[in-house]
């Protein structure tokens, strides 16, 4: 199972990392043996009776962190495909791809947060049936290069060809975020990769990977072609007060836990520290080692 961290791009508390804050968390979480990075695609976050909280637009974070590593893969968690054209989409994926030498994990979702959506002009109407739109048109691309036509409600497409084509024939792999039966449809369907978040202790993430079993043998999906992945919260030490599962305690009981999420099948796990700052990615650091100090030491577990 593969282990990655996401990245802090939001004001927590209303404070916001700089990019030289977040390069420095990437360049250490590379360094720790963390196999990926990722990265929330926002404009605004805006609740009722709160602050804004600002974020950092994630692809050009992104881009600059494709150069700035050398190693770890690169993801979006998940990139929103009503803000950007699709089929533009797929050229900046296929750019991005290269210049991070075949890292990309491209995350796609129809995102959720009406106000940021509101704020700049996005249409927020049939978000599944635009999203589902936008696979029609990025994933032939991608893994095609080509699509002659396309032509839906929401978007269209004609001659649509992407040259050049990227250091991976077919492109980098699509994950598509879904929880709700129709995107776990289209999920199945058509995502190399799965993922569904935000889970704490593994004992949390039981009925969200059932229902992705049943979505995947509904539309004949063979076992074991579509990877799963899954966004967790975490905190190790002492957790403070949380309205959100977490998986929480000590590095070796954190340790434990990961191993319990491998063993329930999961292919690649995205952790999420809340706050987010070099003293608590050091201490997730350490429980990644103890991950890694049991692989080694159990019998009949590998990878």
């Amino acid at each position: 199972m593969k282990i990655g961290l996401v990245l802090p791009v939001a004001e927590y508390p209303w404070k916001q990392p700089s990019y030289v804050e977040i390069r420095d968390l990437a360049l250490r979480a590379e360094d720790s043996g963390f196999d990926s990075v990722w990265v929330y695609d926002h404009l605004l976050f805006r609740e009722p009776g709160l602050p804004t909280e600002g974020i950092w637009e994630a692809w050009t974070v992104l881009a600059a962190l494709a150069e700035a590593t050398e190693r770890v893969e690169l993801g979006t968690l998940v990139l929103c495909t009503a803000f950007r054209n699709p089929a533009v989409l797929a050229k900046m994926a296929v750019t991005l791809d290269e210049v991070s030498g075949g890292r990309l994990i491209l995350g796609l979702g129809c995102g959720w947060h009406q106000p940021e959506f509101d704020a700049f002009g996005i249409p927020f109407d049939h978000r599944v049936d635009r999203f589902e739109e936008a696979l029609g048109i990025i994933l032939p691309l991608l893994r095609t290069g080509e699509l002659d036509r396309y032509e839906g409600r929401h978007h269209w497409v004609r001659g649509g060809e992407l040259r050049p084509r990227g250091p991976r024939p077919g492109g980098p792999p699509v994950l598509v975020a879904a929880r709700g039966p129709r995107m776990l449809r289209l999920a199945a369907e058509h995502a190399d990769l799965w993922n569904g978040c935000w889970f704490g202790p593994p004992e949390t993430a039981g009925e969200a990977l059932s229902r992705l079993k049943e979505a995947s043998a509904e539309v004949g999906r063979a076992p074991g072609t579509l990877g799963v992945t899954l966004g967790v919260n975490v905190s190790v030490g002492e957790p403070g007060p949380q309205d959100h599962p977490v998986l929480a305690g000590s590095p070796e009981q954190v340790a434990e836990g990961l191993l319990a999420y491998r063993d329930l099948g999961v292919d690649h796990l995205v952790c999420n520290l809340n706050p987010h700052d070099r003293a608590s990615q050091r201490r997730l650091a350490t429980a990644l080692r103890g991950y890694h100090d049991r692989l080694g030491s159990t019998t009949g577990r590998t990878g």
